[in-house]
């Protein structure tokens, strides 16, 4: 076989998205019920070990980028080890790019040990700047520990420093203007999302979702743009606000998907291999390696999951069914 991850329609996968934990500090609304969802058993995860042991796997299949995600990635008691050990790997063009999604609230102690471990970059999830909000978003009086989390950030020197919003309608949309500005005023890029369809609930409703048309124009009702386009297979449409280096992405997922460029895989912590985040089907690698899988078996199921993979994640399909997962189960 050919060593590299390619599937039928000939996109070649090349970023390895590594949820390192399914549990979280906070319970997002948009994510999980009040209560939380069942978590992961402790015997199913994969041990550090066994996940870098996956990385260089999949590294070895061309994999170039490696993001850290969650639930929460800074909940992991080794993440910084984890960090450490995935900086070592060298891709074909020398060391990864890593980086890490993370809710920021143990950034302040943890960034610069992660900064000194080989981590490159992170992306702070930011929906709100209104501590009120934050708390019925959240369920979580933490919105100051977010902030505390962004400042640590940006004092070690990650560059560039991304914050997610997801926009909800009626709920934050009113407030796309300020984070823009909260950001540009930090010198820090500005993204916001669609709500997708993978909420532990499974209450997502089409109709309450706010476009990224929408999202755009809220921009631009105080902003100048400028257009940039897409970054290669990067999914924000990216736009420059004229008179400052900064900028703001859209990602419209749902109403703009960008299946056709997407180069994704997806590691759960529990070792299950995903060629879609709205994958119904997953390879278990976990139970392949524990059962005496050598890498080359390992890379066949990899490149047997990916050939698999569907043209589209088919959100507007009206046989469209969302994944069994939620996000934190997944991955981001």
């Amino acid at each position: 076989m050919t060593a590299a991850l390619i599937d039928r329609f000939g996109r070649v996968h090349r970023d390895l998205r590594i949820s390192l934990t399914d549990r979280c500090s906070l319970r997002c609304t948009y994510c999980m019920p009040a209560d939380g969802v069942p978590w992961l058993a402790s015997s199913t995860l994969l041990t550090t070990e066994e996940l870098v042991r996956l990385a260089r796997v999949a590294v070895s299949l061309g994999v170039r980028e490696i993001r850290l995600t969650g639930g929460e990635p800074l909940l992991r008691p080794d993440v910084v080890d984890v960090v450490a050990a995935l900086a070592e790997l060298r891709g074909p063009d020398g060391p990864l790019d890593l980086s890490l999604t993370t809710n920021a609230l143990r950034l302040p102690a943890l960034a610069a040990p992660l900064r000194d471990a080989g981590l490159a970059r992170v992306n702070i999830s930011l929906d709100t700047l209104l501590r009120s909000r934050f708390i019925e978003l959240t369920r979580r009086d933490r919105l100051a520990d977010t902030l505390a989390g962004i400042e640590a950030a940006r004092a070690v020197g990650f560059s560039p420093v991304k914050l997610n919003a997801l926009v909800m309608r009626g709920v934050n949309d009113d407030e796309i203007g300020d984070l823009v500005a909260f950001a540009v005023e930090r010198g820090l890029e500005m993204r916001f999302i669609e709500h997708m369809p993978l909420d532990g609930g499974h209450t997502w409703r089409r109709e309450e979702m706010v476009t990224g048309e929408e999202i755009l124009a809220a921009v631009s009702a105080r902003y100048e743009l400028e257009a940039l386009g897409h970054d290669g297979s990067a999914p924000a449409s990216q736009f420059r606000i004229v008179g400052t280096p900064s900028t703001v992405g859209v990602i419209a997922s749902v109403t703009r998907a960008f299946c056709d460029r997407c180069d994704r895989v997806r590691l759960t912590a529990d070792g299950q291999f995903r060629n879609c985040l709205f994958a119904h089907d997953e390879s278990d690698l976990r139970t392949l390696m524990r059962e005496g899988a050598d890498d080359a078996r390992l890379a066949e199921a990899m490149q047997a999951c990916v050939s698999l993979k569907k043209p589209g994640h088919g959100i507007d399909d009206p046989s469209f069914v969302q994944p069994s997962r939620p996000m934190s189960a997944i991955g981001g």
